[in-house]
């Protein structure tokens, strides 16, 4: 068969582009006899393909030169102890917990410090953004933590905490380069890449150089030290090499496309299609607050379980695909990152459209 619209949460739709260069190389990465998969990440090949990764994503994020990049595995789930490990001197830090991803990492924190939650939307199922212009800070707080774009709720921080001078630590998954950032807001930005950037992996941790020292806490292993992997330029171990390669090859994608802005432009396109139709149907309904609406993840549902799954079944079908919403939430869920184009969210409206006329009791 053909290939589908993929509306996966993660992970998620590559460019295709990006994809076929992957393929074309497979088997001779530029010359070298080999694939990127079986060269050593010692070589000079492959030393030039991180290098260059790191450039071009300096380059599009406008990354200052006192932030470090860090190329790492674990997945975002791992960062949730690494923070605390490397980040809580004080064992003290505040967390702003507006969803699943949030709620856990304040959990995991838990067990190295005292975790305060100074903001929560758990009231009305994280489908809104809390204000978070005069929290409660800690005084002693080591960093406030927010997940910036929740991929389950489809809701992101459209404004960032005032954080009343303590550093921000922000998990960015799933809104990972999906328009400008100042990364000078933040202590620390990381993501998986898997929902936005590349395959499922690869985090990419960006860390203000006085964030990173050997002042840890007792017993945090070498290997999960920030300081470890900034001295080792992300080769204290091998590194997801493929995976890598693969986020090295969307940023220069990115930078063909435009940059961030240009992606940016097209996100709030897109998305605007998706939300026009859902506010006026009279069948499908969105499950966020407006304002805290995200650009990525899109869920909604039609208030009849039966008729959500008849919808993801169909749309299936008509090779739709990935639509069902998380557990937490039912229901479906469009993820439209950047590697969607704008005619698949085009598409995926006229199905819906049909469905409803076809459906609406």
């Amino acid at each position: 068969m053909g290939r589908v619209y993929n509306f996966s949460a993660g992970p998620a739709v590559l460019p295709e582009e990006v994809l076929q260069e992957a393929a074309d190389e497979m088997l001779d990465y530029q010359g070298s006899g080999m694939s990127v998969m079986e060269m050593s990440h010692r070589s000079k090949v492959y030393d030039a393909i991180i290098k260059e990764a790191e450039a071009d994503l300096r380059e599009l994020m406008n990354i200052p030169d006192n932030y470090k990049v860090l190329f790492l595995q674990g997945g975002a789930s791992q960062q949730f102890a690494m923070i605390p490990m490397n980040l809580m001197k004080n064992k003290k830090a505040d967390y702003i917990v507006t969803g699943q991803w949030a709620k856990k990492a304040a959990k995991e924190a838990e067990l190295y410090g005292e975790v305060n939650v100074v903001a929560s939307s758990a009231d009305k199922t994280f489908s809104y953004i809390p204000d978070c212009s005069d929290l409660p800070i800690d005084d002693d707080a080591d960093y406030v933590y927010i997940c910036e774009n929740n991929t389950i709720y489809g809701t992101k921080f459209h404004t960032l905490p005032n954080t009343k001078g303590k550093t921000l630590v922000a998990d960015i998954s799933s809104c990972f380069l999906s328009e400008p950032v100042d990364v000078t807001k933040y202590g620390m930005l990381y993501g998986g890449v898997q929902k936005n950037v590349g395959p499922a992996g690869v985090v990419i941790a960006i860390i203000r150089e006085d964030l990173i020292t050997d002042d840890v806490l007792p017993g945090t292993p070498t290997m999960l030290r920030y300081k470890i992997h900034a001295d080792a330029d992300s080769l204290y171990n091998t590194p997801p090499c493929y995976g890598i390669y693969i986020c090295g090859k969307v940023f220069k994608w990115l930078k063909k496309m435009g940059g961030l802005e240009e992606m940016q432009r097209r996100n709030v396109e897109k998305a605007k299609i998706l939300y026009d139709y859902l506010d006026s149907s009279k069948l499908f309904h969105g499950t966020v607050e407006p304002s805290s609406r995200s650009l990525m993840n899109v869920p909604f549902v039609t208030g009849d379980k039966e008729l959500d799954a008849k919808f993801v079944k169909e749309a299936e079908a008509a090779c739709f695909v990935n639509l069902k919403g998380h557990r937490t939430v039912g229901g479906m869920r469009a993820s439209i990152y950047n590697a969607m184009p704008k005619e698949g969210v085009e598409a995926l409206v006229a199905f819906m459209k049909k469905f409803e006329e076809e459906n609406l009791k």
